[in-house]
């Protein structure tokens, strides 16, 4: 009987079982025993015995190879590593799953957590990262990464699901925030590119609309990409069809802002069973004041409430520090329309062939733009230009100043005033999702695709490399520095090749640095003493000095 001894590597989760195995033929089949559990042993020590398991033959040689030896810096591995242990920890990992397109799927994912760029640029940061050795993949370029966008959308609903599951359960009712951006586009080839009202400021821009879906405490639930040119409320349905059929429905609360949640949107909501809070626009809020269903005094109170015959509750406050805003910012107004009677008043006295009904007519689509012309009306004596302010008129546009008014078909017993409005004021938690993902952290744009498909699985990755960054943000909140400072910091942690006659055994990890390890302790993240040195070179498709100009 010939027997071969071996070191067993199994995960289960984030746990790792290492067993001394035997495989031997017994009566023409080949069995398997395990000889010791190993787990309990550090890195160095497995690596030591799968060292000596293959010199066993000749153990002398060891000693003939202290000559040989070699140590050389290998791949960044500090970054790598965090984010894939808290891929682990999120259940992101088992959600993609762990075929060779849900390791590239992670790959993108944690390159959109380290360094921003296109499906090129993650394929260049492979390569001077340990994402083969800690992942466990072969070879890839762009277009394997292309492809894998593909299958992402594929699979996309599948994966949500699973990360839902994930999740430990709400204690009480389901509560759900949803709210949507837009992400201009520079090119018009996207097949999802359309004009549409842009929150980005870029006019004549193409772009698409994104919508995100967050359970009550502002954890990422699902992201979906509609076109450029949808309107907010018809982005909700699809929401109310998602949490109804796959996330389990139940007594399920709907937060949205204001023009999201309306009739139509609210019936939709009710056929579910589902109830909704959101707020109301100043136009209703006037209707409401005039129909005598509100009163301005209401305002005055830290938070009121108000119950309508109709049923809907109306939770009403007066924000001072916005109310504050509001004024400031209407007297700069007054201040630029000043500015500008002043301008026309010194052309006027330097042209006297200048018609002073135009000059008048440009004061007065200032204020048309600045809209101030409800108050403020420009009049002309000669050839000299004033202003009028209609005090009544300023006083009706200021007494809504820092007023919001929010609605809500929530009973009493559900739900008191405060917590309607606290869950409300959650929202902030989607817009901080936003930000960071369009612009802070993880710049969602430029987008580098075209096709709808693509598009859709750039958006999950980047929903994804969000869960890590949210979680790095609350595990970092004690440390003075950003959450970008910090991984920089362990970016610069490289592991240490070991060549035994030229030949690359495993990457050896040091003992980081104090100012790297903080950073670690804080993520509750463990480096591991030592990685396989799978040897895999990853290049892109698509080279640099092709495209370059000799000077």
């Amino acid at each position: 009987m010939v027997a071969t001894m071996y070191v067993d590597e199994s995960h289960s989760g984030k746990y790792k079982r290492f067993l001394l195995r035997e495989s031997y033929r017994h009566d023409g089949k080949v069995k398997h025993r395990t000889i010791a559990n190993l787990s309990s042993c550090s890195p160095q020590e497995i690596q030591a015995i799968k060292l000596a398991l293959k010199h066993k033959e000749d153990l002398t040689a060891l000693l003939s190879l202290r000559e040989d030896v070699r140590l050389r810096q290998g791949l960044s591995v500090g970054g790598v590593w965090l984010a894939y242990d808290l891929a682990r920890q999120l259940g992101i990992e088992a959600a993609l799953g762990t075929s060779r397109q849900g390791k590239l799927a992670l790959w993108q994912v944690i390159a959109r957590v380290l360094d921003q760029g296109s499906r090129l640029s993650a394929v260049r940061l492979a390569g001077s990262h340990a994402a083969c050795d800690i992942l466990g993949l072969d070879g890839f370029n762009e277009d394997d990464l292309y492809a894998n966008l593909d299958w992402l959308d594929k699979h996309q609903h599948d994966i949500e699901d699973r990360l839902f599951g994930s999740l430990p359960a709400p204690p009480g009712p389901g509560l759900y925030l949803y709210d949507v951006t837009s992400s201009y586009l520079e090119g018009a080839c996207n097949e999802l590119a359309a004009f549409g009202y842009n929150r980005d400021g870029k006019k004549g821009k193409r772009q698409i609309v994104i919508g995100l879906l967050c359970n009550g405490g502002g954890r990422p639930l699902s992201i979906e990409v509609f076109a450029g040119n949808t309107q907010d409320p018809a982005t909700l349905a699809s929401q109310i069809n998602k949490v109804a059929k796959r996330f389990g429905g139940g007594e399920v609360t709907f937060v949205g802002d204001r023009g999201m949640i309306k009739s139509r949107q609210i019936e939709g909501l009710a056929e579910q069973g589902f109830h909704y809070i959101t707020a109301i626009t100043k136009p209703q809020i006037e209707s409401l004041l005039a129909a005598g269903v509100l009163a301005m005094s209401l305002f005055d109170q830290a938070l009121a409430e108000v119950v309508s015959d109709a049923g809907p509750r109306y939770i009403l406050r007066r924000n001072p520090i916005r109310a504050a805003e509001v004024a400031a910012s209407r007297q700069d107004k007054l201040t630029v329309v000043r500015a500008e009677v002043d301008r026309q008043n010194a052309y006027l006295k330097e042209h006297a062939k200048a018609r002073v009904e135009v000059a008048v007519a440009k004061v007065a689509a200032r204020c048309e733009k600045l809209r101030l012309a409800e108050w403020v009306s420009p009049s002309a004596a000669g050839r000299v230009i004033s202003l009028a302010i209609d005090e009544p008129a300023l006083a009706e546009a200021r007494k809504l100043d820092g007023c919001y008014v929010l609605k809500t078909d929530l009973s009493r017993r559900q739900a008191d005033a405060q917590t309607i409005h606290s869950r409300y004021k959650d929202l902030a938690l989607v817009e901080w999702a936003f930000r960071t993902s369009k612009t802070v952290q993880l710049e969602m744009r430029p987008i580098h695709v075209r096709l709808a498909g693509h598009t859709r699985g750039h958006a999950l990755v980047v929903m994804l490399a969000y869960k890590i960054v949210q979680e790095l943000a609350g595990r970092w909140r004690d440390i003075d520095a950003t959450v970008q400072e910090g991984l920089d910091e362990l970016k610069t942690l490289c592991a240490t090749e070991l060549l035994v006659r030229g030949r690359p055994q495993c990457n050896c990890i040091p003992q980081p640095r104090a100012s790297v390890q903080r950073f670690l302790d804080k993520a509750e993240v463990r480096l591991p003493g030592a990685l396989p040195n799978r040897g895999v070179t990853v290049a892109t498709r698509k080279k640099l000095p092709v495209n370059r100009t000799s000077s």
